[in-house]
């Protein structure tokens, strides 16, 4: 039997090969202070910048809250902002991902609030500009038991963040989560004779908080979890044993849901809460009998009322 091995050129030829080339007379200066910063160009560039920065950067988080396991390390995608004034011609990009290693190698790169804060206020003074703006969006997993067997299992949910500094006006701080629910068709259940078709929802709710709120006391994830899963046809458990599946499917026909319902109830759980200032509410059902899917959102904005 005859070889049929290769001989190969070397890996430098290969590169040769395919394109590469050596390179070229370098003539620009390699030391930072030498090189031009076309970015801190001071001139009339036409328009002030409302925000420019970075987008989609995932990175590491550290999760704190009440539900097992209250401490956990997740991986949050990023939005990193500040306003530019028009006599700048642009940002400096580094300094955003700087600000994360930074509060990353502190062990400080959390969802807490008040890191959060701290995090855009120092990036505004990073990036030498008035104002700085974080989002922040990040799974979050939490035990929850069958509702007979009380077997264990993780659930999970996305948590949201929109964290805005201003040097004149402070703080503005908004949280949110985006949850998966089980809804029953209220009218499927009053026309047919037996059963009602049911369905997944998912309910995205997102409160400005007032700028008292203190997330030592209240655990906000907690809470928003509540008024989803609370006001639900029934709870979404990752474990179910035969005699759970019975007690959540009677609890999803003794509590009919349309989408209308769900908005409605969530937004007056969020209207009594004392540390909301405004919300956005919305359900989005997966139709199990439709090819479509139906949707409800109500926005409501407390200020309003003293207006």
């Amino acid at each position: 039997m005859t070889s049929s091995k290769k001989n190969l050129p070397n890996k430098q030829a290969r590169h040769r090969l395919f394109g590469s080339v050596a390179p070229g007379e370098k003539t620009k200066p390699v030391e930072k202070e030498q090189m031009a910063d076309l970015q801190n160009t001071k001139n009339d560039f036409l328009f002030h910048i409302d925000a420019v920065g970075i987008t989609n950067v995932k990175h590491p988080v550290i999760i704190n809250g009440d539900k097992e396991p209250k401490i956990q390390t997740s991986i949050g995608t990023f939005t990193m902002t500040s306003s530019i004034v028009k006599d700048s011609k642009g940002t400096n990009m580094s300094r955003f991902t700087e600000q994360l290693e930074a509060y990353f190698q502190q062990n400080k790169l959390t969802t807490k609030l008040s890191d959060l804060q701290a995090f855009t206020k120092e990036l505004s003074a990073r990036l030498k500009t008035q104002d700085a703006q974080i989002e922040l969006s990040v799974p979050y997993f939490y035990q929850q038991a069958g509702p007979y067997s009380k077997l264990q299992g993780l659930n999970h949910i996305d948590l949201n963040f929109k964290v805005t500094y201003d040097e004149k006006e402070g703080f503005t701080t908004t949280v949110g989560i985006v949850a998966t629910i089980t809804t029953l068709c209220p009218c499927s259940k009053e026309i047919s004779e037996y059963s009602a078709h049911n369905q997944r929802g998912v309910v995205t709710i997102n409160a400005l908080l007032n700028a008292s709120f203190d997330e030592t006391f209240v655990d906000w994830k907690a809470v928003l979890l509540e008024m989803a899963e609370s006001n639900a046809s029934a709870r979404i458990h990752p474990v179910l044993k035969r005699t759970d599946e019975k007690v959540v499917t009677e609890h999803a026909y003794e509590n009919p849901r349309f989408v209308e319902d769900m908005v409605r109830l969530v937004s007056a759980d969020l209207y009594e809460w004392e540390d909301v200032v405004k919300f956005d509410v919305h359900c989005q059902n997966e139709e199990s009998i439709h090819l479509h899917d139906a949707i409800a959102s109500i926005h409501y904005d407390k200020r309003d009322e003293t207006k």
